[in-house]
């Protein structure tokens, strides 16, 4: 009886420890081919982040992918890096009547043409005319320019220094990006200025501002940190409507005495 017992026993945990280990096996599923222009979301990211790394408008991603204006996402959501792929225009007539394709729902069928009005969150037209600014620029840190805009391809300008001096925020605005998930620009701050600049900083050694945060010209948002070549560094960008331009043009002329 025991026997029996203990054979039966000994059938029934193997039938279990399978059970567990065809459960534990079993392969996760495999995470979705991406096209060239799509980016899936990992922990961390932010639209800003996400345009800020492919040179985006920040606005036209989220409109690309159907944002709201809060701008949130989810962590493995994917999103499209260009914009959607035109409708086919439809056929005018007189410039009141359009007929639609023959693979259209109402085939040939003739109707009214009502003008269509830009959506709400719709950019206004890019007319080249800055905006009134209420503000001006400062140097981001003391100490001077180790390396200039365009040089090997840069997108900014680095600045040399002590390690942990301070770094201070070029103009007003939001912070929409404090974090490290940006590859190649270390501790990372981004601050969003209106709805047409942002500015980076990137190599701090500490980070004083979180996302959501308001700041003001001139206030100091991190620490200098050290860059790729393990020296004193802050790496400072200017993006307008998402491409970098040069921030000498925006920064003000250091004078001898301000040198």
């Amino acid at each position: 009886m025991g026997l029996r017992c203990l054979l039966v026993a000994s059938a029934v945990l193997a039938a279990g420890c399978a059970g567990w280990s065809s459960w534990e096996d079993q392969a996760a599923p495999p995470p979705p081919r991406l096209a060239a222009d799509e980016y899936q979301v990992v922990r961390g990211d932010t639209v800003y982040s996400i345009a800020f790394r492919n040179n985006l408008d920040y606005r036209e991603l989220a409109r690309w992918n159907g944002i709201g204006s809060d701008y949130l996402i989810r962590v493995g959501q994917v999103l499209r890096l260009k914009p959607p792929p035109a409708s086919p225009k439809p056929k005018r007539i007189n410039g009141e009547i359009e007929s639609v394709g023959m693979d259209d729902v109402d085939i040939g069928r003739p109707r009214a043409v009502v003008p269509d009005s830009p959506p709400s969150d719709m950019p206004p037209p890019d007319d080249g005319v800055e905006p009134a600014s209420s503000y001006a620029w400062v140097w981001p840190t003391a100490g001077g320019v180790v390396r200039a805009y365009g040089n090997g391809g840069a997108r900014g300008l680095d600045f040399g220094g002590v390690e942990g001096q301070p770094v201070v925020a070029a103009a007003p605005g939001r912070v929409v990006y404090s974090g490290n998930a940006l590859k190649g620009y270390g501790e990372l701050i981004i601050i969003k200025h209106d709805d047409i600049y942002l500015s980076a900083y990137g190599y701090n050694r500490t980070r004083h501002v979180k996302e959501g945060d308001v700041v003001t010209a001139g206030q100091p948002i991190a620490e200098m940190g050290r860059g790729p070549e393990n020296r004193p560094l802050l790496h400072f960008e200017i993006r307008r409507k998402g491409r970098p331009i040069n921030p000498a043009d925006k920064l003000p002329t250091k004078t001898a005495s301000s040198r």
